[in-house]
């Protein structure tokens, strides 16, 4: 049931962070718009994704606010790679295809992988027992 749960958040959060890359676009469309837009999607991403993983998927309560810091940073130092492997097919698909939505595919087939490497990650080194 948990993995059943992780997809639908990862669904939730990707949808969430495509969103708001595409909201960006509005607000700003200029020079480097693209990784602008990525900073911002990611971000926005990656803490409903904490919240959620951290209550419903690993049922973790912090003990404190330090506490909740030190497993927010290790979750998003988990990140930084899946991130990358994110960014990448986003990039790569912006810059290998010319349509329009190419980035936007490529950004969900790099969420998409990058959740699996990340749960994973999670487990064993931020809400680990």
């Amino acid at each position: 049931m948990i993995a059943f749960w992780y997809v639908v958040f990862a669904i939730i959060s990707t949808i969430t962070n495509l969103g708001f890359q595409f909201l960006s676009f509005f607000v700003y469309d200029g020079y480097l718009a693209l990784y602008v837009a990525m900073f911002i999607g990611t971000l926005a991403g990656l803490v409903l994704k904490y919240v959620l993983d951290k209550k419903y998927i690993f049922f973790h309560e912090t003990k404190s606010k330090k506490d909740d810091g030190k497993k927010f940073f290790l979750y998003s130092l988990m990140g930084v790679f899946t991130t990358f492997i994110f960014w990448g097919f986003e990039i790569g698909f912006d810059t290998l295809f010319e349509s329009e939505n190419a980035k936007y595919i490529g950004g969900l087939i790099g969420l998409f992988i990058g959740y699996i490497v990340k749960y994973n990650l999670d487990k064993k080194f931020v809400f680990k027992d």
